[in-house]
């Protein structure tokens, strides 16, 4: 293989590593680092846990004395700063590493291109750019909590072919697949909170927790204007055991806020005038608390308010073989809507799966 080739090999290894932190290092970035001579592979790691060792110290534990004079290939730039670890600059320079491969920079304010130029100034060999859209791709919802300040905002429905969410007397069980449910189940297992309408918690009464337990353990979140989620609903009487936020409106009535609290919810007044001012109120409150993604699971006018706003991210759609119709049957997407397919919000090419019968899709919003 030619030198470049080496290094795209390298590289490539390093983000399918990184990748295996998804769900245990946020609000961290996912980051994997490799180390070699050569096409040799003599150290590798990945950040596994927040708080945990970062990637570069966890692949220079396994090179040992061999790092010296080895190439480092990691998905981002290395910290320059003291936080939950020490400097992994100073780790590297330490082992004799003489030439780093960054994917990309880290927008992190703290860092910013400080790593690397502490690098250099070390008299070390770098570099930046090596696969920067698949790393940033990789890293796209902690990206966006540091500029944005909000969360990443997935979206996730299970509908028939004919596009309805439950039939004309509201159920909705199951219209997918026990691999489709399972799969459900894994998503929910890695984010931060879980969101759905009021409308959605009374009629179908969900845990919203994944099964078996993934691992973050999702906060629970009902919008509700005024307040109206029943004490009876699994949400409420597991509120003290998981945790539940109900999302109300100002004109919520004391009354109700006293009866959910003392139930161990915890109540937060979303501002604003409709439905997207409010949401996007969540939003930041959310991403004030460093949540990293956040899955909505409906209903209708909760997809319509994202949608309305621009507020998605990504979308997981599972598609079952049946057909319900019935003009009052559920559809997913309510809201105001695009007024012409021309401003229609795109999404990227999707990648599709079947599980048994069901077709999952999920596919990212294009900005």
């Amino acid at each position: 293989m030619s030198p470049e080739e080496i290094d795209l090999w390298h590289m490539r290894r390093a983000l399918e590593l990184a990748a295996q932190g998804e769900g245990y290092v946020e609000p961290n970035p996912m980051v994997g680092c490799v180390i070699a001579h050569g096409a040799e592979i003599i150290g590798e790691g990945w950040h596994r846990r927040f708080g945990g060792a970062h990637a570069e110290v966890e692949a220079l534990r396994m090179a040992g004395s061999r790092a010296a004079g080895a190439t480092m290939y990691v998905t981002l730039e290395p910290c320059c700063h003291y936080g939950k670890t020490p400097p992994c600059t100073e780790a590297i320079i330490a082992a004799g590493i003489r030439r780093v491969v960054a994917a990309t920079t880290d927008p992190f304010p703290a860092v910013s291109g400080g790593g690397l130029r502490r690098l250099r100034e070390a008299g070390l060999q770098v570099s930046a750019g090596l696969l920067a859209t698949e790393a940033e791709r990789l890293m796209a919802p902690y990206i966006k909590l540091l500029t944005t300040g909000r969360p990443w905002v997935i979206a996730k429905w299970a509908m028939t072919l004919d596009g309805k969410l439950f039939a004309r007397d509201g159920g909705s069980r199951w219209i997918s697949g026990e691999r489709s449910r399972a799969a459900v189940h894994r998503l929910r297992g890695r984010v931060d909170a879980i969101v759905v309408g009021r409308g959605t918690a009374v009629r179908d009464d969900p845990l919203l927790t994944a099964r078996p337990p993934g691992p973050r353990v999702a906060t629970r979140i009902v919008l509700d204007s005024r307040g109206r989620l029943p004490s009876e609903s699994q949400l409420v009487r597991t509120a003290r055991q998981f945790p539940v936020i109900v999302a109300i409106g100002p004109e919520c009535p004391a009354a109700e806020c006293h009866r959910l609290e003392q139930s161990g919810c915890e109540v937060f007044v979303c501002q604003g005038q409709g439905h997207v001012e409010r949401l996007h109120a969540l939003l930041v409150e959310l991403g004030n608390r460093r949540l990293t993604n956040v899955l909505f699971e409906g209903g209708a006018e909760v997809f319509g308010a994202l949608l309305d706003g621009r507020l998605i991210d990504e979308v997981h759609v599972f598609i079952a073989p049946k057909l319900l119709g019935g003009a009052t049957a559920g559809s997913p997407v309510a809201g105001q809507g695009i007024e012409t397919v021309a401003n229609a919000l795109p999404l990227e090419t999707p990648v599709v799966e079947q599980f048994e019968g069901d077709v999952y899709l999920r596919a990212r919003a294009l900005r």
